[in-house]
């Protein structure tokens, strides 16, 4: 056994032990992630650096896997220096493996903020412009979360129309149906969930009422009496054409 101080107590370590096997037989937590008890370490991810003082008094940040625990040692695992390098080591792993939740969250164990996670949106509002200016429902905005911008939307506005998810260039936006179910999400946020319209003519799942209704309303009211159907628009268009070559056989 050996003397070493970590974290300013004096405590014993096996002799010939790294510092990272030290640090764990002790139940002192320090990030790693390329580290295998079976495997010679590697140093690769860079996580788990301590500071190191000589017995000249001089500091140093070493990597804990691979550094031997000797006599009279005095180690650091905490201070703003561990912070900093633990912070960029950190931050290059998640350059390399954006989406890794295991990355995530051990750098929030150890209190590395790394941003919101990458969510497939390149902010191009598209998908707010085209729900404004062309569909006229105004469901999504742009606002600010912890000083980013996102993609959000208007509670109770989304008409269920889908033009979003088509002009999305990333498909950040998805349309999901279900059920005779229609939600529209962003991230895992749900934008809008409406209950489809079937075709009374073939049935077909197609449109939801909002939708419908929003429709009507920019149409604006016309003069005519007839009875009116609820058709996708394949069957709306099918009937059409059989009206309009019934009437051209008419005039013949």
């Amino acid at each position: 056994m050996v003397k070493v101080t970590i974290d300013g107590n004096e405590v014993e370590v096996g002799e010939g032990a790294t510092v990272l096997e030290s640090l764990r037989s002790l139940d002192i937590k320090v990030p790693t992630l390329c580290y295998h008890p079976a495997l010679r370490p590697s140093g690769s991810c860079k996580l788990c650096a301590v500071e190191v003082k000589s017995s000249l008094g001089r500091s140093s940040l070493l990597l804990s896997c691979v550094l031997k625990v000797k006599e009279g040692l005095i180690i650091s695992t905490q201070g703003e220096a561990i912070q900093r390098a633990r912070a960029k080591a950190f931050k290059d792993l998640i350059q390399m493996a954006p989406h890794a939740i295991s990355i995530r969250r051990l750098a929030e164990e150890h209190g590395v903020d790394l941003g919101p996670p990458p969510d497939g949106c390149i902010r191009c509002r598209l998908c707010i412009r085209v729900c404004k200016e062309i569909v006229g429902a105004g469901a999504l905005k742009m606002e600010k979360r912890e000083g980013k911008n996102f993609v959000a939307p208007l509670a109770g506005l989304c008409i269920g129309c889908g033009t979003c998810t088509n002009v999305c260039p990333t498909d950040a936006i998805r349309m999901e149906e279900k059920d005779g179910v229609r939600t529209i999400l962003i991230r895992d946020e749900i934008i809008g969930r409406h209950i489809l319209e079937k075709c009374e003519a073939c049935g077909k799942l197609f449109a939801t009422e909002k939708f419908l209704r929003h429709v009507r309303g920019r149409v604006g009211p016309h003069p005519d009496v007839k009875e009116h159907h609820l058709y996708c628009p394949t069957c709306a268009k099918l009937f059409s054409d059989r009206i309009k070559a019934s009437s051209k056989l008419k005039r013949i």
